[in-house]
């Protein structure tokens, strides 16, 4: 019997598109449309009418879940959701869950009582419960954080690569005292983070020291707490990697309040790129992520599993890479010339 992506492969356009034109929806170009239909004759492809009259059944809305509406990170990934969906009929609600279990639990609550299309959801732990989502049926896509045993679409980052990548320039900078400012234990963005850490510190023969660490709660206060209590220990750190934005911008700040300079006393790179991070002196070094694309990534897949519901669970992870700016490179003394040679 033929499927959704078996017409999509032969009319040469999107599951999505072949979705829409089942559907009825009318923001489809008509050759397109017409290649469509054609290959749905060709391969006499039957819509499971009963999927599609529960489909049709449900707002033209999606829910997207996130932990924190104040990090950037989110606001661009968000964008990048918003931009698809538009362009597929959909409209979208923001819920902000604060990182709070009980919270995102309302919310989800919330989302089958509203009968939403779809949800893109990033959990606020690794044992966040979709099944109540899944047993209803309605597609879901999750972004950022891998669940435990979850068979959900989900879109990440390559997190070990890019963390290794981070702590492994500090190395090659001079640094030898690296501390590493992660999330909270058993989140799985903070885990892999925290695993690409020790990776280069293994790589480059170097012992991996736990109390050169601290689980914090990916915002800037809780930055700001654990890079003081890694100056209070002797020898102290020469270097930070920080594990995302927020954590970075309040671990810097804490720099600066106790005079300690970067990157001459502390060489310094974060995890996510903020838009001012070229601005600040010194510039800041930052793992970068393609974060509009993970937005745009995970609302594809939403539409795909729209149109197709009973389709194998995907993973897709898209790759960092390292900004190197100027809080990582510790500055050479200036070369002494003798005045007789010059």
């Amino acid at each position: 019997m033929a499927t959704i992506y078996d017409v999509a492969r032969k009319a040469k356009v999107s599951p999505a598109t072949v979705s829409r034109v089942v559907n009825g929806h009318t923001n489809v170009d008509p050759a397109l449309a017409d290649r469509v239909r054609q290959a749905m004759r060709e391969l006499d492809y039957r819509p499971n009418a009963v999927a599609r009259n529960l489909r049709r059944s449900r707002t033209t809305l999606w829910a997207v879940v996130i932990s924190d509406i104040g990090n950037p990170f989110f606001t661009a990934l968000v964008r990048g959701v918003e931009d698809l969906a538009q362009q597929a009929g959909y409209s979208v609600v923001l819920c902000n869950t604060d990182e709070d279990p009980a919270k995102e639990s309302r919310y989800l609550n919330a989302v089958l009582a509203e009968q939403v299309a779809g949800v893109i959801i990033a959990p606020s732990g690794p044992t966040a419960d979709l099944g109540q989502l899944t047993a209803a049926r309605v597609p879901v896509v999750v972004v950022d954080r891998q669940l435990h045993g979850g068979r959900t679409d989900t879109v990440l980052v390559d997190n070990e690569h890019g963390a290794r990548l981070a702590t492994a320039h500090l190395l090659d900078s001079g640094y030898r005292r690296i501390a590493c400012i992660t999330g909270r234990r058993g989140v799985w963005t903070a885990c892999r983070r925290l695993g690409g850490y020790q990776r280069a510190l293994t790589d480059a023969g170097q012992p991996y020291q736990e109390d050169l660490v601290r689980h914090a709660d990916f915002r800037s206060d809780g930055g700001y707490r654990a890079m003081m209590e890694l100056l209070r220990l002797r020898p102290r750190p020469d270097a930070l990697f920080a594990a995302n934005n927020l954590m970075t911008v309040g671990a810097v700040e804490c720099l600066v309040d106790q005079g300690i300079t970067v990157p001459a006393e502390m060489g310094v790179v974060g995890f996510d790129d903020l838009p001012w991070a070229h601005l600040v002196r010194p510039a800041l070094t930052t793992v970068t992520q393609p974060t509009y694309q993970l937005g745009e990534t995970a609302a594809q897949l939403l539409i795909e599993r729209i149109a197709d519901p009973d389709r194998a669970a995907t993973t897709v992870t898209l790759p960092t890479k390292l900004q190197v700016r100027e809080s990582s490179v510790r500055r050479r003394p200036p070369a002494v010339v003798d005045p007789g040679e010059a």
